[in-house]
């Protein structure tokens, strides 16, 4: 069948860069002679039938900004069986034959369900996370580290002056990536993630010894999966009260702000070859990065599978920390 009519939507959390995929679905799809259509806050407004039509003007000045102008929400209903019907039902009312679906693990699920029912569908990893797997990276992580490590730089001026060790509690309840990412391009002196096992007795005396050599601050990345940033402090103040560490959460400010050319163009090529292979009847497939080239993997797969943690990444974060 050939495919007319396609709709994107952005679900779950909003990530730098869903703005610029959306668009390039938008313009990828009308120059190669399709129907273009908005689905307004993800699934729930696919349930709710919040469909638009959208042309080259809906996505004019849009690239720069951050969030989704789809925007986005939770939506319990979709999660059933009968929800999950009802939302197909409405493409096809709409005459739609192919979705594209732009978020994380929740909507990846959602299209997978979608395409069961009939429905060609894309889906495209946006979150900041970098939790997906067969992708390299996904849409926002870039611009997401960048953010903690331009936070964590202002925070070594201050911890210098002070001579004190800074706790930086950082997104990632599962996936780690944004920690250590950043806590590789800042120079941070510890690293915890979730999927490396830690030791506190050992980052206290790690943190004692820099200071007794001459170190003026200490950073802590923390990701959120291992624990608060407070907790961290509170352990190694039990364990050394003269550490005084100083915690900073950055919350939601990560997923916020103006996406890094990377994620631009990551965003842009990933959009197009989601039309491009909607178009050649493709379905119920994940567009990746991998190695600089895009890849197609059954949805199927991806969220059966745990993206593999990058132990050389975190090894070599430890060795250039001393």
């Amino acid at each position: 069948m050939t495919v007319k009519k396609i709709a994107v939507l952005t679900s779950g959390g909003d990530s730098q860069g869903m703005n610029a995929a959306v668009r390039a679905v938008v313009r990828s799809g009308l120059y190669y002679g399709l129907e273009v259509y908005g689905i307004q806050r993800g699934y729930q407004g696919l349930l709710n039938d919040d469909i638009f039509s959208m042309d080259l003007r809906s996505v004019g000045d849009i690239i720069q900004r951050g969030g989704t102008i789809l925007q986005s929400a939770r939506c319990k209903e979709f999660m059933t069986p009968e929800g999950q019907q009802k939302g197909a039902e409405i493409l096809r009312k709409h005459g739609i034959d192919g979705l594209v679906v732009i978020g994380g693990d929740g909507s990846y699920h959602g299209a997978n369900k979608l395409s069961k029912l009939g429905i060609k569908t894309m889906a495209l990893p946006g979150t900041i996370d970098n939790d997906i797997s067969f992708t390299d990276f996904t849409i926002g992580f870039d611009t997401a580290v960048g953010i903690v490590v331009d936070a964590v730089n202002k925070l070594r001026d201050t911890m210098s002056s002070h001579e004190r060790s800074s706790i930086v509690e950082v997104m990632g309840r599962h996936c780690g990536d944004i920690a250590l990412y950043a806590g590789l391009a800042s120079g941070a002196e510890t690293i915890l993630v979730p999927e490396v096992p830690h030791n506190m007795d050992e980052v206290t005396e790690r943190m004692k010894q820099n200071f007794a050599l001459g170190k003026r601050h200490s950073i802590v990345i923390v990701a959120e999966g291992v624990g608060s940033g407070e907790d961290v402090a509170k352990a190694l103040t039990d364990r050394c009260p003269t550490l005084e560490p100083r915690v900073t959460c950055l919350g939601h400010i990560q997923r916020g702000g103006t996406p890094t050319p990377g994620d631009r163009n990551l965003a842009s090529r990933l959009g197009d070859f989601a039309v491009r292979k909607l178009i050649e009847g493709e379905s119920a497939k994940a567009c990746g990065i991998i190695k600089g080239e895009l890849v197609l993997t059954d949805i199927d797969k991806v969220v059966n599978t745990k993206k593999e943690f990058n132990m050389e990444l975190y090894e070599l974060a430890s060795r250039l920390s001393q």
